[in-house]
């Protein structure tokens, strides 16, 4: 399957450069066969585009930097230790669950989307880098964290997904108490802290660390927020999708 996908649309050799290149920039060490695992994820994602939205980022260098060192920008190990188990809330392409899982393969990661057609296509990805450490989930967030997978994953990630009060009330009940939910948030991070303390104090969480990111090669506000959870989630969250869009806590 990993041949059916290796289009031509840039040489391996030039995307493991640059990819090597920027990390070294960010700081994270990455090795030339994780290069080279994303230059697969990224001619898939490139290929499948053709016939699936999956992104608006196209341009290799833009992937490399805006999407994979972007989702890579949460991970800490003194926070994130091997083994820990996370869901990706709303993976879409897959960022930043496939990121992580390529670079920490002890991670285990459950890839989770509302939409059938992204999943076959994260499901594939999987096939082709034999990530043994990923599994997808199909369903609504408000809707599988009132069942067995409440209160279950070390961590909730999400990215690009909803403002900041009505994706707590997404994530937060899927975290046990101790973990934490990670989002990846733009230029309006602090407006988004802002609007969140009711949502925060009612689901059983509070904000542990704002980090502000700086990608390579650009300049734009964005940051890295962790948030731990200290207590269980009321029962009654998430709410039905109506009323958490039309009355976000």
């Amino acid at each position: 399957m990993k041949e059916k996908y290796m289009i031509p649309i840039v040489a391996e050799t030039d995307f493991v450069a640059y990819m090597l290149e920027q990390m070294e920039v960010f700081g994270l060490p990455c090795t030339a066969d994780q290069a080279k695992d994303f230059y697969t994820y990224y001619t898939m994602l490139i290929e499948t585009n053709k016939y699936l939205n999956l992104t608006a980022i196209t341009d290799m260098q833009e992937v490399v930097v805006k999407h994979v060192i972007d989702s890579l920008s949460c991970y800490d190990k003194k926070i994130i230790s091997s083994g820990s188990s996370i869901i990706d809330v709303g993976s879409g392409a897959g960022f930043p669950g496939i990121p992580l899982a390529i670079y920490d393969r002890p991670l285990r990661i459950t890839l989770f989307d509302s939409l059938k057609k992204r999943l076959t296509f994260l499901e594939s990805v999987i096939d082709a880098l034999h990530l043994d450490n990923c599994t997808t989930l199909h369903g609504r967030a408000e809707d599988l964290s009132h069942q067995n997978y409440r209160e279950s994953f070390d961590f909730a990630m999400s990215r690009a997904v909803a403002r900041l009060p009505v994706l707590l009330e997404w994530t937060v009940p899927y975290v046990k108490v101790g973990g934490s939910v990670i989002a990846l948030k733009g230029a309006a991070y602090e407006e988004e802290i802002g609007e969140s303390e009711k949502a925060l104090s009612i689901l059983g969480a509070e904000l542990s660390e704002v980090r502000p990111i700086t990608l390579p090669t650009i300049s734009d506000k964005r940051a890295v927020l962790y948030i731990k959870k200290i207590g269980p989630t009321p029962k009654k969250y998430p709410r039905k999708p109506k009323n958490i869009k039309e009355r976000p806590l």
